[in-house]
C-alpha cells in the first residue's frame, strides 16, 4: 500500500490558545502552549487510522503578524518565532494584524488568517497536493472548507481534524453527516 501524503494546516493562535486552555492556565509563562509544528505533524502521521501508512508532506502554519511600526517588539518576536518554524521545516503564512482606529485601547485583531488557511485547504485538495489534509484548529469559520473537501471528494483526498483532549477541552471541528477522523492529543503528547 502506498503511503498517504499528509499536509497539516495549523491555525497558530487557535492551536496555542487551545493548548493553554487544555493543559495550562492564564498565569503560566507565555511559552506554555507553544508547539513545534514539524514534531506535531510527525506525531499525527505516526498515529494514522488503522491499516494506513502516512508521510508528512508539509506543515503550513497560519499566523497573524504585528505591524512593525505599531508593535516593534511583537513584530520582532513574531519574526523570530516564524523563522524558527521555517528553520524546522514548516511553511509560514503570515498576515498583518488589523488595528482599530482607537488602538491601543482596543486590541489588534487577526484578519484573513482563517480565510487563507481555508482557501489553501480547498485548493490543495482540488490540485491533488495531499491525500490527507489535517486542520489543526477548532475555529468554526473553517467548517465550510472541511465540508467542501469531505463532500466533494468523498474521502480521497481525506479531510481530518486535530484537537487537544483534556477535562477543560473536548470540542472539535465536525461536519454534519460525516465522521471526520479527529487526532485527539493528550497532555503527554503536548
Amino acid at each position: 500500500m502506498q503511503s498517504q501524503r499528509v499536509i497539516l494546516f495549523i491555525d497558530a493562535q487557535n492551536l496555542y490558545r487551545g493548548a493553554r486552555d487544555a493543559f495550562g492556565s492564564p498565569r503560566d509563562h507565555f511559552t506554555i502552549g507553544q508547539v513545534h509544528p514539524i514534531k506535531l505533524g510527525e506525531l499525527i502521521c505516526s498515529r494514522p487510522p488503522s491499516g494506513q501508512s502516512r508521510t508528512l508532506q508539509e506543515v503550513r502554519v497560519y499566523t497573524g503578524r504585528p505591524d512593525s511600526t505599531k508593535q516593534p517588539k511583537g513584530y520582532g518576536a513574531n519574526l523570530a518565532q516564524c523563522a524558527a518554524w521555517e528553520k524546522g521545516g514548516a511553511t509560514v503564512i503570515a498576515r498583518t494584524l488589523r488595528y482599530p482606529h482607537d488602538w491601543p485601547n482596543l486590541k489588534a485583531q487577526e484578519k484573513g488568517v482563517d480565510v487563507a488557511l481555508a482557501i489553501d485547504f480547498v485548493t490543495g485538495a482540488i490540485d491533488g497536493n495531499y491525500d490527507v489534509g489535517v486542520i489543526c484548529s477548532t475555529d468554526t469559520d473553517l467548517r465550510p472548507a472541511l465540508e467542501y473537501v469531505a463532500r466533494k471528494f468523498s474521502g480521497s483526498p481525506r479531510a481530518e481534524v486535530m484537537n487537544w483532549r483534556s477535562t477543560a477541552s473536548s470540542r472539535r471541528l465536525s461536519v454534519p453527516g460525516f465522521n471526520l477522523w479527529c487526532h485527539w492529543l493528550e497532555s503527554a503528547d503536548f
